[in-house]
This record gives C-alpha cells, sequence and structure tokens, in this order.
C-alpha cells in the first residue's frame, strides 16, 4: 500500500477516532502534514454539524440564530480552504498529469470531506438507533439507516482509492479552480455593497 492509499486509511479511521474524542474533550491537534489538513477539514465539518444543529432552534431568539448563520459562514470557508489545501498537497505528491488524460470532476480532497460528513453521519446515526428515550420503531429505522450510511463511506473509500491509483498511473487528472465563493466578498455580494445595504448599530 503506499502513501496516498495509507492516507485514505488513515483518513477513515481518524474522522470516527476524533469524532468520538472531540465529544468528549478537546484534543491537541496534529501537526504533520498532510494529516493536520484532513483534520482541520474534519474539524469544520464538527463543527458545522452542531451549528446547524443550534440554528433549528425556535427557542433562543433571532440573535442566536443570526450568530448561528454568521459561525456556519465562517466554518464552511475554513472547510473549503482545507479542501483546496489537501488537493495542493496531492498534487504536489502525483506526476504531472498529461492534458490529454480524461479530467475527474472531483477532487481528492472534495472526496475526503465526504468521508468525513460520512464519519459525522454514521457516528449520530448510530447514537438514534440506541437511544433510550426513542422508540423501538424510530431505533430500527435508524439502524437500517446507519448501515446504509456505512456502507456508503466503505463505497466511497474505495472510490477514493481507485482514483488516487488511477492519478499516479497518470490515466485521470484533476484541476483545483480555487474558490469563486461571492456571499463573502463585500466587492462581490450587492447585499454588502448595494445602496440597500442596512447598518447594524
Amino acid at each position: 500500500m503506499n502513501q496516498l492509499q495509507t492516507l485514505v486509511d488513515t483518513s477513515v479511521r481518524r474522522h470516527a477516532e476524533w469524532t468520538v474524542r472531540w465529544h468528549e474533550n478537546p484534543t491537541p491537534p496534529e501537526t504533520g502534514l498532510p494529516l493536520a489538513i484532513v483534520e482541520q477539514n474534519h474539524r469544520m465539518n464538527f463543527d458545522l454539524w452542531h451549528e446547524e444543529d443550534m440554528a433549528r432552534r425556535d427557542d433562543l431568539g433571532v440573535e442566536r440564530v443570526c450568530q448561528a448563520k454568521r459561525a456556519i459562514d465562517r466554518f464552511n470557508q475554513a472547510r473549503n480552504d482545507a479542501i483546496e489545501r489537501l488537493d495542493t498537497w496531492f498534487l504536489g505528491h502525483l506526476p504531472p498529469a498529461r492534458p490529454d488524460c480524461p479530467l475527474h470532476s472531483e477532487t481528492p480532497g472534495m472526496m475526503v470531506d465526504r468521508l468525513s460528513t460520512l464519519a459525522l453521519k454514521v457516528y449520530h446515526m448510530r447514537i438514534e438507533a440506541t437511544r433510550e428515550s426513542a422508540t423501538e420503531e424510530h431505533r430500527r429505522k435508524c439502524a437500517g439507516k446507519c448501515a446504509v450510511l456505512e456502507e456508503q463511506l466503505a463505497d466511497l473509500k474505495n472510490c477514493l482509492e481507485e482514483l488516487l491509483a488511477q492519478l499516479q498511473s497518470g490515466a485521470r487528472r484533476f484541476k483545483i479552480y480555487r474558490q469563486l465563493k461571492m456571499y463573502n466578498d463585500a466587492s462581490l455580494n450587492p447585499q454588502l455593497y448595494g445602496e440597500r445595504r442596512t447598518q447594524t448599530p
């Protein structure tokens, strides 16, 4: 197993481990590349998950929902930054691609990000599948959903390993287009630069 395939296995295992540990106690961040980037991406997905849950409460007032929205924007930006850094790392460890080989629309970093999200879904669905305060029917349905999520995660892991093998052999290539997000840019979002902008005290 080469370095890139090892990274896939390690990422899947660490996604699950980090998710459990972060629900219990803070842990020192990873420092070595590329695992530190994988961890940062997963941390942003972890924080996004819980802030998205919080934003759906209707008993905390408008201000808390606004704070959640701002946090979600920050986490999303950092999540995408980590995906790009991970793709840059991958490109630095792959042979130069021929310009005529088929282009893969999804990058390895995007697939690692999806593996991260699936790890969170599996963790939380397992909780629902065993939650004592839920009905037996609820637990049964969630157990079935958990099995589907675990299958999806395993399939995606295999797809990423296959893509990396194709990238290494020169059979496929991918591009980093960089982010072209507009809503966070005050020069591109008309709600921020337009005449209708309102000032908050």
